[in-house]
């Protein structure tokens, strides 16, 4: 699964350009994105009386178009309609989401003194609710229930964060989430639901005891992690976690969390992950994100259903529209459908086996594909900013035929280095098309190097923040 800003930027011809490049190296199942809900979407307006009135139009436009490109969507239930909202709490993101609670302002007169606020929070979900059934109810006229069922419905996003305006936050969060999950299972038992999306590996343990002893809906949890998540935020203690290590250390927390409730089996969904959070061009734009990756798969392997890379594409505006090409923004492929070096990654670690073979170092992650080939990723991690010396790995093969045969494809500085290409060529804030055609052509990482191993023996060399990928056969 992949990550992909908000709903309707999927309406925009670079978004399903990106989307294709991605599904064709990746074979992508999933995308999420926030705000369906939005009112730039349309969805939910009121007559003069109150009453609602809903319009799928973009809806449908935007998911026909995830389904023709070979994907389901993952849905986020986001954000508030304006119409519905008890108070205009505009998120910070340049498109300005609302993160309030649902509420009627007609109800509201015992106000505080000077507020424009009522003096409790109380809030109305009927309105709410009923957009929701009605939501799932088109859905299923639309595509089928075969079809939604293997969907995924997930409530909100990272309420524990600015998204979400409840107070206190967590209980009205689950107020919110009870609400929805009731509503999509009125539609249909089938719809599988589930939350509670929240960043920093939070309250997971508490929805699921929440959830069980109230007998409310719960198919899934899901959460939030990125590497410059702080240990205070995600253990609440001073433990010193290298920031390559962060994602799957909250990962492995989850986990262990849920094979310790109420509920040991439910699936955990990692909706969002990604080296930083930040727009940190000297990592989500470079070749770092290579060994980072591969690092981050070989850590986390076993412990989720499935894990969304936040994202894959920079059609993105939650910081407002793209400036340059090269920002640290969090998608595969820079604007202009320029490949980074995450997108290379990508491609060649996809190339993995299914079946993997334990190795006894950190650096390696070995792999068996059909008819036993042998994938094998290596890479040399080396922190951005910090000096790294080359590495050299000594693979010993055995189980196979005398004299097979080595390929070896690489991302590394002298391969797929798209960042450095640009900076080359002067940084220009808006490439000529001459200058996009370069960039596309320095993310080729070039003809795969071969060897023949005459006596099953292999040493490679990585440089610094190096990424190999080989195939045995």
């Amino acid at each position: 699964m992949f990550g992909s800003g908000r709903a309707n930027l999927a309406l925009r011809a670079g978004y399903r350009s990106d989307l294709g490049q991605v599904k064709q190296i990746t074979g992508l199942q999933y995308v999420r994105f926030h705000g369906i809900l939005d009112d730039e979407n349309g969805v939910y307006s009121q007559d003069a009386q109150g009453n609602p009135i809903y319009n799928w139009s973009y809806v449908d436009q935007i998911y026909d178009g995830l389904l023709a490109a070979g994907a389901r969507p993952y849905v986020e239930i986001s954000f508030m309609p304006k119409a519905l909202a008890k108070h205009l709490d505009y998120q910070n993101f340049w498109y300005k989401p609302i993160a309030s609670p649902p509420g009627d302002y007609s109800k509201w007169d015992a106000l505080i003194p000077g507020s424009a606020r009522p003096l409790f929070d109380r809030y109305d979900y009927s309105k709410w609710d009923a957009l929701v059934a009605a939501f799932a109810r088109h859905l299923i006229d639309r595509y089928g229930i075969d079809e939604i069922s293997n969907w995924y419905f997930e409530v909100w996003n990272e309420p524990n964060l600015g998204f979400w305006t409840g107070v206190p936050p967590e209980q009205t969060y689950f107020e919110l989430y009870d609400h929805t999950a009731r509503a999509l299972k009125a539609a249909s038992p089938r719809i599988r639901v589930g939350g509670p999306a929240t960043a920093q590996a939070a309250w997971v343990g508490d929805i699921i005891a929440h959830t069980t002893q109230n007998h409310v809906p719960l198919d899934f949890v899901s959460s939030h992690a990125y590497g410059n998540d702080s240990s205070e935020d995600v253990f609440h203690d001073h433990r010193s976690i290298a920031p390559y290590q962060m994602v799957c250390h909250a990962v492995q927390k989850v986990h262990d969390e849920i094979e310790h409730s109420a509920r040991p089996k439910l699936p955990l969904v990692w909706s969002e992950f990604n080296a930083s959070f930040k727009n940190q061009q000297e990592i989500t734009d470079s070749i770092f994100m290579g060994p980072w990756l591969a690092d981050t798969i070989r850590q986390c392997d076993g412990l989720t259903a499935m894990m969304s890379y936040w994202t894959f594409s920079d059609v993105f505006e939650e910081q407002g529209v793209v400036r340059t090409p090269f920002y640290g923004g969090y998608g595969l492929l820079a604007e202009d459908g320029i490949p980074k070096p995450a997108f290379d990654a990508f491609e060649l670690l996809h190339t993995l086996g299914n079946e993997r073979i334990p190795v006894a170092t950190d650096d390696v992650l070995a792999t068996r594909r059909e008819k036993g080939i042998l994938v094998i990723a290596a890479w040399n991690l080396v922190e951005p900013g910090v000096k790294g010396a080359d590495k050299t790995i000594d693979f010993n093969i055995t189980g196979t035929a005398a004299n097979v045969r080595a390929t070896i494809r690489r991302l590394d500085a002298a391969h797929g280095d798209t960042l450095d290409a640009w900076k080359r060529m002067g940084s220009p804030k808006y490439p000529t098309q001459a200058q996009i055609a370069t960039l596309r052509n320095a993310a080729e990482i070039g003809p795969p190097e071969v060897q023949v191993l005459r006596r099953r023996n292999l040493r490679l060399t990585l440089p610094p923040m190096g990424l190999a990928l080989i195939e045995i056969r």
